[in-house]
């Protein structure tokens, strides 16, 4: 069937639809003005506790899945928040009006229900109904596969269909909130303070992105959706507070793919005399409870790899990554001459911007290591260049006291020793204004409010920023980010 008729097959079958509905309107029976239904029990619980509820009465209320007419006894299925239970309707118990009117109700129609439960001659825990009453009327058809590769963009844009007929997508969503709930507790367990910042602000900062921008019209001010949560949340450690987190939405315009979404879920955390090494003893303890406390074990399968969350992860600097997998020993390599020339020899292309020994560091990093990563690693002292808001090594004032840390190839969080000298800080905006004056959107812009709380003072503090949905999707075993979003970023149709 080509699209054209399909289309005027699925319009033929709304229209039948809409015309049963009008009928139950024209005859006062319009299941729209039904404004509660009194429901006792979730499937789940009947199927797990069937001892309990054996020959008693229960009111269950769910969406028809199946149906099968059998003269003056039927079957259907109802799908709840939990799963679906089975039901058996016959004329003897409804009476004539009523089965006649449960025969027209069509798959997906919402109904509620009333009965005693028992075992069908196939063992099969039902509900035996005494009355059936329809709720809500579905206009549209459910699809009878609505999955595979060619629907994938039809699934993102319709969660709500998805959710319906494919239980192991509820199944994903339920898990996010549970891992969030966990994220939660385990921070609590911690003494960490939960905590809102704006979304809107002047300036955007705190990581290295394009911001989304728009206009706050009262103000007549030109605003931004926030990219990243570090700098307000700095500022509550120097306004006193000890441990803070905040878990939110942040905006980046940037590019769409299985890793990327423009908005997306960030934790990001700080604690007030701790450092980087710190923030990596809480990565890993807070992925190995999780995992424990979710899944049962601390080995997982991501994709068809056993990745160890148990032992103890890899810790390595950048450079010394860098040499295992390539060879180069970024530690002989002392000027940026130097860098460009090994760099040229290697194939890695360098903006005009960037040649400098720090920038070309971090790209063979990107370029010949980050794929490699595939059992948990924190990858150590960045790049002075790359990390503006990072305290210095003191042992080389060109690198920063920084980790990311990498699971399959992909970033799952990035953690500092703050830095909490104004004077440096400033410089280093300084350095950041420059790249964006040269054509770097990404770079850090100039906060002097930021700067003038950090003259106030703020504790040596080490903080850590987590991809929430990157999380969700190793503890899920999805390969796209769309996975994990209810509503992710579309382009409409019909955009071109």
């Amino acid at each position: 069937m080509d699209e054209q008729n399909e289309e005027l097959e699925l319009n033929r079958l709304m229209q039948v639809r809409k015309d049963k509905l009008k009928e139950m309107q024209e005859a006062g029976k319009d299941p729209f003005e039904i404004t509660k239904y009194d429901r006792t029990e979730l499937s789940r619980q009947i199927k797990e506790n069937y001892e309990t509820f054996e020959n008693k009465d229960v009111s269950v209320a769910g969406r028809i899945m199946a149906k099968r007419i059998m003269g003056k006894a039927s079957f259907c299925t109802i799908q709840d928040s939990t799963g679906t239970i089975q039901s058996y309707v016959s004329i003897n118990d409804l009476g004539e009006e009523s089965y006649k009117a449960f025969k027209t109700y069509d798959i997906g129609d919402i109904i509620g229900l009333k009965g005693f439960v028992f075992k069908t001659r196939t063992e099969e825990i039902s509900i035996h109904a005494k009355e059936v009453v329809l709720l809500s009327k579905s206009l549209r058809d459910l699809p009878e596969k609505f999955h595979g590769l060619k629907d994938m963009d039809l699934r993102y844009r319709q969660r709500y269909v998805d959710l319906i007929v494919n239980p192991e997508v509820k199944s994903t969503f339920e898990m996010r909130s549970q891992i969030i709930k966990e994220v939660r507790s385990f921070l609590d367990n911690k003494h960490y303070m939960e905590v809102e910042t704006p979304t809107l602000s002047t300036i955007a900062g705190g990581a290295s992105a394009r911001p989304f921008e728009t206009h706050h019209n009262a103000l007549n001010l030109d605003m931004y959706l926030r990219i990243a949560l570090e700098l307000n949340l700095k500022r509550l450690i120097v306004g006193g507070f000890d441990r803070v987190f905040e878990m939110g939405r942040v905006f980046r315009n940037e590019g769409i793919d299985i890793r990327h979404n423009p908005e997306f879920t960030e934790l990001e955390l700080y604690a007030a005399y701790q450092d980087y090494h710190d923030m990596m003893d809480l990565v890993e303890e807070m992925f190995r409870t999780i995992s424990q406390k979710l899944l049962g074990k601390t080995t997982i399968s991501y994709q068809g790899k056993e990745i160890d969350l148990g032992s103890p992860w890899k810790r390595i600097t950048m450079i010394d990554a860098i040499k295992e997998v390539t060879g180069v020993d970024f530690n002989t390599i002392n000027t940026d001459e130097e860098a460009i020339a090994i760099a040229k020899e290697k194939g890695v292309e360098i903006e005009e911007s960037k040649k400098t020994r720090g920038y070309i560091i971090n790209e063979f990093f990107e370029t010949f290591v980050e794929e490699t990563l595939v059992q948990p690693t924190f990858i150590c002292d960045y790049p002075i260049e790359v990390s503006p808001l990072t305290k210095k090594k003191p042992t080389d004032g060109r690198l920063t006291e920084r980790f990311e840390c990498f699971i399959d190839g992909r970033e799952y969080g990035n953690a500092y020793s703050e830095l909490n000298d104004p004077i440096d800080q400033y410089e280093r905006f300084l350095a950041q204004v420059k790249q964006r004056e040269a054509g770097d959107d990404e770079a850090n812009m100039m906060d002097e409010d930021f700067i003038n709380a950090l003259e106030y003072g703020m504790p040596p503090t080490g903080g850590l920023g987590i991809g929430i949905d990157r999380m969700i999707m190793l503890f899920t075993d999805s390969a796209s980010i769309r996975d994990v979003l209810l509503f992710p970023t579309m382009k409409p149709l019909g955009d071109h």
